[in-house]
């Protein structure tokens, strides 16, 4: 009888313990790092290998996890009843209930998940090997278990399930951007960074694009002596040329190209014929997404191209520098003007120009005002307030308070924002018309 007892009794110890290992394989292996496993076996770790090889089969894993844990639980859960009622009667079922629940949830379930948990990527490197041949073992009931799955997933609508799936990779990518900076691992600039590159494929060339309005063109029936001059007086190196209208681009000057033919000229700008080197210009629709002008830029080895709507009207242009300070934030250099287009006053106000972009405004003073409507602030003024306002009109919504300070025709030019607290309904508008 006391052999029978102790056997039974380290039966249920080693069933606990299969136990403990299941659940904590489980824990370990859902919450290791993918991108560490994936460099690890790049530098050819087979453990990392094998790691990648059970999570690739996700429900494979997860299937024979439950399997084994079901089973030992199950029989451990027995076995302590049957030796509960053989020393203390029928009543041993309680006390056999009870320790039985006490020791699977400490030591088979907390601990182990806890444990695992805290070092996810060296608790998966060791459970790997053995989790990869319980797989295959179990292969048989976790292949049954798996059509049985599908048939009852069949019978539930799984459209927006997979509609979700699709930026699962890239929201969760967010996300651990976002709480790695606010718990200080990453930098603030680095996080935006990163959020700039996941942001272009949301991105149109037109929400970034400078406005045909503010572009420096060339008229092809200048002087080759003016158009020399306008060049050493811009900040930019090439420029779109004109022809009879400003909307009408029929090329680009370079300044490369320029310098080029004026010393093939002897240096004499009246024996040049500018559009003789000016190259072709490049059109690209307005709903072109970022991601996708990146590439193309990369592809033809361009950095400029003419942005132009549905009807083929000229909107703006955009560079390749343009993109990239979506990514990195302003660029500058020694020959950029200094402009002031943001300027935060002592009263905690900021005056900015009514052409800035929202979302240069948000990244400069850490805002969020919405720019789904509106690309610029004048925009989104004129969108919410549904007129266009005069100097000394004060607008309230979004939790900002908006004043107009200029106006030029029917463009709000100059406008001061001051920060206030939160609106109880975020929809709500409260409109202070006063001068």
């Amino acid at each position: 009888m006391t052999f029978a007892v102790g056997l039974s009794l380290f039966a249920i110890l080693l069933l606990i313990v299969l136990s403990a290992f299941f659940n904590g394989s489980e824990t370990a292996l859902t919450a290791a790092s993918r991108a560490r496993m994936h460099a690890l076996q790049e530098d050819g770790n087979k453990k990392a290998k094998v790691v990648n090889d059970v999570l690739s089969r996700p429900e494979k894993m997860i299937g024979t996890v439950l399997l084994g844990n079901t089973l030992v639980d199950v029989l451990a859960a027995a076995l302590a009843a049957n030796l509960a009622v053989q020393l203390y009667g029928e009543v041993g079922v309680a006390y056999a209930t009870a320790a039985i629940t006490i020791l699977i949830v400490i030591f088979a379930a907390v601990l182990p998940k806890t444990y695992a948990l805290a070092y996810s990527d060296r608790v998966a490197l060791a459970v790997a090997p053995i989790m990869r041949g319980l797989i295959y073992i179990l292969t048989p009931f976790t292949q049954t278990i798996e059509f049985l799955v599908r048939q009852v997933l069949r019978m539930t609508p799984g459209k927006a399930d997979d509609a979700a799936n699709i930026l699962a990779a890239r929201e969760e990518i967010r996300g651990t951007i976002d709480l790695q900076a606010k718990g200080g691992v990453v930098a603030k600039g680095d996080a935006e960074m990163l959020g700039g590159v996941l942001d272009l494929r949301d991105l149109e060339v037109a929400d970034i694009m400078v406005h045909r309005t503010k572009m420096e063109t060339i008229d092809a029936d200048d002087a080759p002596a003016k158009i020399l001059d306008e060049l050493l007086k811009s900040q930019y190196t090439r420029a779109p040329i004109w022809k009879d209208e400003p909307e009408n681009i029929v090329g680009v000057l370079h300044t490369k190209d320029l310098l080029a033919a004026l010393r093939r000229a002897d240096w004499d700008p009246s024996k040049l014929d500018i559009m003789s080197f000016a190259s072709a210009p490049w059109f690209v629709p307005d709903t072109t997404s970022v991601k996708d002008q990146l590439n193309q830029f990369l592809k033809r080895k361009a950095q400029m191209a003419l942005v132009v709507d549905e009807y083929g009207e000229v909107q703006g242009l955009i560079t390749l520098e343009d993109i990239l300070e979506e990514i990195v934030g302003q660029i500058s250099d020694e020959h950029d003007t200094q402009e002031t287009h943001i300027r935060p006053q002592a009263d905690g106000t900021v005056n900015v120009d009514g052409t800035i972009a929202i979302r240069d405004l948000n990244r400069h003073m850490e805002w969020d005002l919405p720019d789904e409507e509106a690309t610029t602030i004048a925009g989104l003024v004129i969108h919410e307030a549904q007129t266009i306002p005069e100097p000394g009109q004060v607008f309230t919504f979004h939790g900002y308070r908006f004043e107009i300070l200029r106006k030029s025709r029917n463009k709000i030019t100059a406008l001061r924002i001051k920060p206030i607290a939160r609106l109880a309904d975020d929809d709500a508008h409260d409109y202070d018309t006063s001068g």
